[in-house]
């Protein structure tokens, strides 16, 4: 079965919708909620290490397809349970690196790569507190 272009187009429109809705609450919300950006942190921190990264945004951009379709539907998975068991936090942070993937297969949509530079950012500075706020736990 194939996607029809108007289908594609379609589900693009509405990931778009969806991605801005997290930008925008991420952007806004985010220094409110320390844990959450926290969540956020330690698993784009843990997912770099496992890549020899220290960032997300270096992680994400040295990923292989199957790396990417695997990660993918870990979050899915992960993502579902989270939200089932009322781990609201952890799903969020989920959802939050999960946009952050898709986005970067739209960056042909001007918006889109804006907005995935933006949420990559949040996302590398929560890596980067994530990190120092470790470092000093350790000592």
């Amino acid at each position: 079965m194939t996607v029809s272009a108007s289908d594609t187009a379609a589900r693009n429109a509405e990931f778009k919708q969806r991605f801005a809705a997290v930008l925008g609450d991420i952007q806004k919300s985010g220094a409110e909620d320390g844990e959450a950006m926290a969540l956020i942190g330690s698993l784009a921190a843990d997912l770099a290490d496992t890549m020899q990264q220290l960032t997300w945004t270096a992680a994400k951009s040295n990923m292989t397809p199957q790396v990417y379709n695997d990660l993918l539907k870990v979050f899915e998975q992960r993502g579902n349970e989270y939200h089932q068991a009322g781990k609201t936090k952890h799903a969020y942070a989920i959802q939050a690196l999960a946009m952050s993937l898709v986005a970067a297969t739209l960056r042909s949509d001007p918006q889109m790569a804006a907005g995935e530079k933006m949420l990559d950012a949040v996302i590398d500075r929560s890596v980067s507190v994530y990190r120092t706020q470790s470092a000093k736990s350790r000592h």
